[in-house]
């Protein structure tokens, strides 16, 4: 294998940026394969609020990562880092391209920069953080992120509380910021060379890409979707926006619109942590639509 002829082309940015589309496209250029760095689509239950390729757009490339794992396994970006990795070694076999796709950052990252090393903290930590979080709620650990390490808060997921927790326990054990640990290398750990190339369009044409998202959503049955997986609601795969919003409806504390009006709140803030996250990597080439980006790429 000539590993210098081996490419990974990595597609980031928020969410509703044009990542699949372009993807597809790009893929139909180099004729390779699309791997899925995207968080929640790895869940076989969650479909509309995950907002999936289409099976038009899985069937015009090959696909991998999507639909592999239900919700209630245990899965991590560690786990996914391994199994990408190994995926790529095996392809590249073979190829001599392929997309890696997402908006998930600590996914992306975790294929092709490694993980950090992160202390190993004592159990009683995250007991006690766990327990103050059944009696305080969610709002009390994001307090106490905001004012020990606001870095971090910033690109934190807000909703998931594990996450939460584990930047905390490592900041009472070290006494150091939890950001102070994603030392952010940005070196490839792989036998092939990268292409980084991130889309993301003006922020007026990005809310209103996601306003127009979501009302697709609830008119493909997002609604009936998420009372489908109520027996799963504690999960934390549907902690996530799209999905908790309408469990917060069923149980008959919000009303419908005002479920839909904060997912497309709730959504446009997590496109802007994404945005965060991504804009720290100085590699990554920047383009506001993916007709940019192609035309680029083909010259």
């Amino acid at each position: 294998m000539n590993i210098n002829k081996k490419k990974l082309i990595v597609i980031v940015g928020p969410t509703a940026s044009g990542k699949t589309e372009a993807s597809i496209m790009i893929s139909k250029i180099f004729n390779c394969d699309i791997i899925s760095a995207d968080s929640r689509q790895f869940y076989k239950e969650m479909t509309i609020g995950t907002a999936k390729p289409t099976k038009k757009e899985l069937n015009e490339a090959n696909h991998h990562f999507i639909n592999n794992i239900s919700v209630e396994d245990k899965y991590s970006s560690g786990i996914f880092s391994r199994e990408a990795n190994s995926f790529l070694s095996n392809y590249f076999l073979e190829n001599d391209y392929a997309i890696l796709v997402g908006g998930s950052g600590l996914f992306v990252d975790s294929v092709i920069y490694g993980l950090d090393d992160m202390p190993k903290v004592p159990e009683s930590f995250r007991n006690d953080l766990n327990e103050l979080f059944k009696k305080e709620g969610i709002e009390y650990l994001l307090e106490k992120l905001k004012t020990s390490d606001p870095e971090y808060f910033e690109i934190v997921d807000k909703k998931n509380h594990r996450r939460l927790i584990r930047a905390l326990e490592i900041i009472q054990y070290t006494k150091k910021p939890y950001s102070s640990y994603l030392t952010n290398k940005k070196k490839n750990m792989n036998n092939y060379s990268l292409r980084l190339y991130g889309l993301c369009p003006s922020k007026v044409e990005l809310k209103s890409r996601i306003n127009v998202r979501v009302d697709k959503m609830v008119e493909m049955g997002l609604f009936k979707e998420v009372e489908n997986l109520k027996k799963y609601q504690e999960l934390n795969p549907l902690r996530s926006v799209g999905y908790s919003e309408i469990f917060s409806y069923l149980k008959g504390k919000i009303s419908k619109k005002e479920a839909i009006d904060l997912i497309k709140i709730n959504t446009w803030r997590y496109s802007k942590r994404q945005i965060t996250w991504f804009k720290r990597n100085k590699d990554i080439q920047w383009y506001r639509s993916s007709t940019e980006l192609l035309k680029d790429i083909k010259n």
